[in-house]
């Protein structure tokens, strides 16, 4: 029975095909935006098989969302005890990721949602890269939550406060800005805004 149940799962996935492929695709999704990636020539600039690409990202989405997961690995979530520092530092890093994938393939200061746009698109025609897509975010947002309940049990935020609510007002905003409106968002924008969350949730001195 075990032969046949590895038969099944074909053979084992490559660690050095899975990073050659994943550099490959942030290079060309970075230079030319969703609409300019394209799984056959990442399989070919990686130097492995379609086949041996599409077993572990079955679409362009999946593909994509999996650079997105890879870039998020270096956004680190500080925790120095100071939690308006630390949200800010936090909002000005998505702030960075999402100009990042907005400009991907676009002219500099374009004002086009860009990629960010064209993976929502991809995940609402797609239950399963929607599950991931959840999922990857959810994860991420965890940690932010996290970050948010600690300053509150240290006093620094009301103890009524909604972590996850708080989360949505400042993360949000963001990406209200990069998809509907179009208007820049940027580290000092991230400052901004939760300096103005924040002054409503903070106890009184």
């Amino acid at each position: 029975m075990s032969s046949g149940s590895e038969a099944r799962r074909g053979r084992p996935r490559s660690a050095g095909a899975d990073e050659r492929i994943i550099r490959v695709a942030i290079e060309l999704l970075l230079a030319r935006g969703y609409g300019g990636l394209s799984p056959d020539e990442v399989a070919e600039r990686a130097g492995v098989a379609k086949t041996t690409l599409y077993r572990r990202w079955p679409s362009k989405g999946h593909l994509a969302l999996a650079v997105v997961a890879r870039l998020q690995e270096y956004d680190e979530i500080p925790d120095t005890g100071d939690i308006r520092r630390d949200l800010t530092v936090y909002l000005g890093e998505i702030a960075v990721a999402l100009n990042r994938m907005r400009l991907a393939g676009a002219a500099e200061g374009s004002r086009s949602p860009g990629t960010v746009a064209e993976l929502v698109a991809a995940a609402a025609r797609d239950d399963e890269l929607d599950r991931l897509r959840r999922e990857l975010y959810e994860r991420r947002n965890a940690l932010a939550i996290a970050l948010i309940e600690r300053a509150v049990r240290r006093g620094q935020l009301r103890p009524d406060l909604d972590p996850g609510v708080l989360l949505e007002q400042l993360a949000g905003a963001l990406y209200y800005r990069v998809l509907i409106t179009g208007a820049p968002v940027d580290e000092e924008y991230a400052a901004r805004l939760v300096a103005s969350a924040l002054d409503g949730a903070t106890t009184a001195e």
